[in-house]
């Protein structure tokens, strides 16, 4: 299984999107084959179709070429069904989420190398259909029920039959129906879901001429997915029905952003102190290959960063991060939004005058916090940090490379570079067995000190994120661990391929002068990271 825009389908195309069909087609067959074969003016076959109230006979589901059918467990007539493509379906792992009720089933699915080119591995797309009741919440689905927290990509999506000023701001609604649709509303902010329905764009068109259209059918993508969300639109024909279908189009984003690291400056270092005196590494093997050290050290070297790891707050800086941001901002904000709620709830003057209070509060807040982080910023600048004050105040500028066939980005460059002065040889042949080398000398705590006390605890991690200082700790707590999960690779002469792997950075040359500003094209330097724990040894 690979990455799910990179792999290739059984005709050799690329998915270059993940396109998802919504439509509900009022028990009707001929509405479903309808819907189908509209699916072929799409530009990229649908991969997932949620259909509510679909058409069925005993409970079966009726079929097409290239769709699995899922729908919940009898008894009862299945007010939803979900079908996958069998593409989908060949390429990566697909499973199904059931609730109890007819209304309402999820689609999980799964690739081990990550969606979207990101860390996660798992999407959801539950598809629902809410009926009227008279019981509140006066739909068959509750709220709490359609959207809970996941850490993973979540889409819900279906026949709401909800009407609310987001969806719909030209329709005038009765008190009724905004209480109603309010609660749901609210329930999804609160996770938070984010609605990314086209405002206004209409989803019903009744038969008679005397009702005004409407938007029933939304969608809902929680925070993990909100980045992948490439469009939701209509354009699909009439198919029968008196909804129309719509499409959301998940995409990679333009800008990805960084997934979370360790925040290593927060290490909680007693507790990892305390792990640390528990903590044994396995036996080396008797008689080891290659390929039996390398699976040792990486185990036990994934033991040990993984202790570390879990003593560790997580860090994501992106473009959205907030250096000025303060726990009295989070609470104005709370303060504000919860006004608000209760405005709309209830539009008194007065409520609509602590929503304008509380508003003019935090927006001066946010302001006033900026500020003073960048006078704050600005006054303890030095001479290094200079080139940082100047590209926050005039932006960073676009990078620049050198222009060579078959290469479009600074790692193509190197890439390129690599292979033409350095072409790769062919493999050794593998050896069976390591030599133990009966002359080594044991690998001693004090060699690893003086080793440890060169390195700069300012210098930039490798692929693992761990820096010096972390290890520094490790070998305070434990001055024998290191030694131990070193001696077997030196007594035997062997470098595990773990330990060679490395990232490359580009970085544009800062002009000699200040003539020769943007620096001429081509003027850029390639940085390679090694992980801290091969290059100290």
């Amino acid at each position: 299984m690979q990455n799910l825009f990179t792999r290739y389908t059984d005709s050799g195309a690329v998915f270059p999107s993940f396109p998802i069909v919504q439509h509900n087609c009022l028990g009707s067959w001929d509405v479903f084959l309808s819907l189908f074969h509209s699916c072929t003016m799409l530009p990229h076959p649908p991969l997932l179709v949620a259909i509510q109230d679909p058409p069925s006979r005993r409970s079966l589901l009726p079929t097409f070429a290239g769709f699995m059918s899922f729908a919940p467990p009898p008894p009862g007539h299945p007010r939803v069904a979900i079908y996958v493509s069998r593409t989908l379906n060949q390429h990566l792992s697909c499973s199904t989420v059931f609730y109890g009720s007819s209304d309402m089933l999820s689609i999980d699915v799964f690739s081990p190398e990550g969606l979207f080119g990101s860390p996660h591995r798992s999407l959801r797309v539950t598809s629902v259909y809410l009926l009227r009741t008279n019981n509140p919440p006066y739909r068959s689905i509750f709220p709490e029920q359609l959207f809970s927290f996941l850490s993973y990509p979540h889409l819900v999506l279906g026949d709401f039959n909800l009407h609310h000023p987001l969806a719909d701001p030209c329709r005038s609604l009765s008190e009724r129906e905004f209480a109603i649709s309010t609660r749901h509303f609210d329930a999804a902010f609160e996770v938070p879901y984010h609605l990314i329905n086209t405002p206004g764009l209409y989803t019903r068109f009744p038969f008679d001429t005397i009702s005004r259209p409407s938007v029933l059918d939304l969608a809902f993508a929680n925070t993990a997915l909100s980045s992948f969300v490439s469009s939701w639109d209509t354009p699909l024909p009439s198919t029968g029905s008196d909804h129309v279908p719509c499409v959301i189009t998940l995409k990679p984003p333009a800008i990805m952003l960084p997934p979370p690291t360790p925040h290593w400056a927060l290490l909680d270092l007693d507790a990892v102190g305390k792990a640390l005196d528990t903590f044994t590494t396995l036996p080396c093997p008797a008689g080891p290959t290659p390929n039996s050290m390398s699976r040792w050290f990486d185990v036990s070297s994934t033991r040990l960063t993984s202790l570390l790891t879990s003593h560790a707050p997580s860090k994501r800086p992106c473009p959205r991060s907030k250096p000025w941001w303060s726990p009295r901002l989070s609470s104005l904000r709370r303060e504000y939004h919860k006004f608000a709620r209760v405005s709309r709830l209830d539009p008194s003057p007065l409520n609509w005058s602590n929503v304008k209070s509380s508003r003019r509060t935090y927006f001066k807040a946010i302001a006033s916090a900026k500020k003073a982080h960048w006078s704050d910023f600005l006054s303890s600048a030095t001479p290094h940090s200079l080139w940082t004050a100047k590209r926050f105040a005039f932006g960073r500028p676009p990078q620049r490379f050198p222009d060579l066939p078959g290469a479009s980005n600074p790692a193509e460059v190197a890439e390129t570079l690599l292979d033409h002065f350095f072409p790769s040889k062919p493999p050794p042949p593998p050896l069976l067995r390591l030599t133990h080398y009966e002359d080594y000398t044991p690998l001693t705590s004090e060699e690893v000190s003086r080793a440890l006390s060169k390195s700069s605890n300012t210098s930039a991690p490798g692929p693992d994120h761990i820096p010096y200082s972390v290890w520094k700790s490790v070998h305070r707590f434990k001055p024998s661990l290191l030694p131990s999960l070193l001696d077997a690779l030196l007594a035997h002469g062997f470098h595990p391929p773990s330990l060679k792997k490395a990232q490359e950075l580009s970085s544009t040359k800062r002009a000699k002068s200040p003539t020769t500003h943007p620096p001429p094209l081509g003027s850029s330097s390639s940085f390679v990271l090694f992980l801290r724990f091969s290059k100290g040894w």
